[in-house]
């Protein structure tokens, strides 16, 4: 699979991909234009809501609503290196959720795919040429 990456314009860096366009910018203090989320932001919230549809699905199979759940991320970033160093995922289950699963649910958000990836890096490897006028 091939995701095309555009320059539209100042500090915008757009994705296209699976028919769809990311939109990224960069904040007004960094010299964007601060029209659509940081890069990343898109990798912060790629975590969360990766983590959120692995528990959507728990849910599912198991008959259970998730009216009223809700799921934060905050994370915990060396201030010297400016990488993250923690990732904390709460998850607020509702009222009717069923005890006998709250562990289970925790182990299932943390089953996410972008985690493994994290976890599992990928090798890069980046190219340059020059196009033919």
């Amino acid at each position: 699979m091939t995701m095309e990456i555009s320059f539209p314009g100042n500090k915008k860096v757009n994705a296209h991909y699976k028919g769809f366009t990311i939109e990224t910018d960069q904040a007004k203090a960094e010299g964007g234009d601060g029209s659509a989320p940081e890069p990343f932001d898109l990798f912060l919230s790629s975590m969360g809501t990766c983590a959120g549809i692995y528990v959507v699905y728990f849910c599912e199979e198991r008959n259970i609503d998730i009216t009223g759940m809700k799921m934060s991320l905050t994370f915990d970033r060396n201030e010297q290196t400016h990488l993250i160093e923690k990732v904390n995922i709460q998850i607020s289950l509702p009222p009717g959720f069923p005890k006998k699963y709250k562990s289970a649910i925790v182990k299932t958000a943390g089953l996410c795919t972008v985690k493994r990836n994290i976890l599992h890096p990928p090798e890069f490897h980046i190219t340059a040429d020059i196009q033919n006028a």
